[in-house]
């Protein structure tokens, strides 16, 4: 089977992959969850026509003339204060007290702030015009019945839900959050925690995808698999029959203790694809087993990270109902030349944002250790099809890791 591009990896993934179902929670509980549905207002907010500010109602027309040279004189014929259930009702030619926040008395249209007037017992002197709408909060005018409040497949911030507590929910329909299966495979890795014998090495690749899941709020299950593929096979079929996704780690090329992509041939999953013309992270693969999400990702470490977030993760992030999966992006500058290394194959940079007054500028990673690199990173840029070198200079599309 051929390669494929990036863009029609992801396009693949992304079309395959349908949200969880949806679960009813406290809408004090949906922070950070991903809306199930649209939510439409099932109230007005505000439901009255409500001041602004503490001071008088008034008809416009009967202080239009007013001024601090030439003061006018009301009598005060009423008191509004917020939650009354009393409707005041305002006379031409008068005014009424009302505090913030209270329903706006019949008649009125204005709200003359308290610093323009002042009273004298029943009497109010008015210093300045107030023109229609002055100081008033329009009924509906936050949230308006039937009104879309917030869309399907969007993450609730606190100010969502504080919205949406003011639309009238106490319960919100959101997505399940994706329980995620990772099955590291190699005689070689070793769980951490175990002794480390001799020529072994810990599961480090493991450990770093399953922190990447509960970053987005999944929920992690880990385990390890010797290169056997009755063993491999067991552990698939396990992980997939309590989880929603599976993320396998290692042996996915073709050498001989490459076992994965024939194990799950062998138990039947639908290969979507296998290997795509990215660097590092070409061996990723993605299907469908038992009707759930697999990725196939590779060993090293740099191409293991690289193929999970470029893949992998906006896959599980369309599993856990998002709309638009995928890293934040930030426009940076290049601090110097990043270079590709095939005309054919985007390649995918790590590297460091330094946040200046106006943009970001990106400058490109070069430790020794390969794993310090990664873990460093704050940043990543692609090289594209079709370019060999990205100028310094150059704005770019960074994706952020912080």
């Amino acid at each position: 089977m051929p390669l494929i591009g990036i863009d029609e990896a992801l396009h693949l993934t992304l079309s395959h992959i349908a949200p969880l179902a949806a679960q009813t929670i406290a809408l004090a509980d949906g922070v950070d969850r991903v809306a199930a549905e649209d939510l439409r207002a099932l109230v007005d907010s505000p439901s009255v026509d409500a001041s602004l500010k503490d001071g008088y109602a008034v008809r416009s027309s009967d202080v239009a003339a007013a001024g601090p040279d030439h003061p006018l004189r009301l009598p005060l014929t009423g008191y509004a204060a917020a939650g009354g259930t009393h409707k005041v009702s305002l006379a031409p030619g008068a005014a009424a007290r009302i505090l913030t926040g209270a329903a706006i008395p019949l008649g009125a249209d204005a709200v003359l702030s308290e610093e323009f007037a002042c009273q004298e017992k029943d009497q109010l002197i008015v210093h300045n015009d107030a023109e229609p709408g002055r100081n008033i909060l329009p009924k509906g005018s936050d949230v308006a019945i039937g009104e879309v409040v917030v869309q399907a497949g969007q993450v609730l911030t606190p100010g969502m839900v504080g919205l949406l507590a003011a639309a009238g929910h106490s319960q919100v329909a959101v997505v399940r959050r994706p329980t995620v299966a990772i099955l590291a495979t190699g005689d070689e890795v070793v769980a951490p925690g175990r002794p480390l014998p001799q020529g072994k090495l810990y599961a480090s690749n493991m450990v770093t995808l399953g922190a990447w899941c509960r970053r987005f709020g999944m929920s992690v299950e880990m385990d390890t698999a010797r290169d056997d593929a009755e063993a491999i096979g067991r552990m698939v079929q396990t992980l997939l029959a309590r989880c929603d996704a599976l993320l396998t780690s290692g042996g996915a090329w073709s050498g001989d203790r490459d076992l994965i992509a024939k194990v799950l041939q062998h138990l039947g999953w639908h290969q979507v694809f296998h290997r795509v013309r990215i660097g590092p992270g070409k061996a990723v693969g993605f299907g469908l087993l038992s009707g759930k999400p697999v990725f196939i990702l590779p060993g090293g470490p740099p191409s293991n990270l690289m193929g999970f977030l470029q893949i992998a993760l906006p896959g599980l992030m369309r599993l856990g109902g998002l709309r638009a999966p995928g890293l934040p992006t930030v426009n940076a500058t290049l601090a110097h030349d990043v270079k590709g290394r095939d005309i054919e194959w985007t390649q995918f940079v790590f590297g460091r944002l330094d946040h200046g007054p106006t943009i970001a500028q990106f400058s490109a990673d070069r430790p020794r250790s390969r794993l310090r690199a990664m873990a460093q990173a704050t940043a990543i840029v692609a090289v594209p099809e079709g370019e060999t070198v990205l100028r310094a200079g150059t704005v770019v599309k960074a994706q952020v890791l912080e």
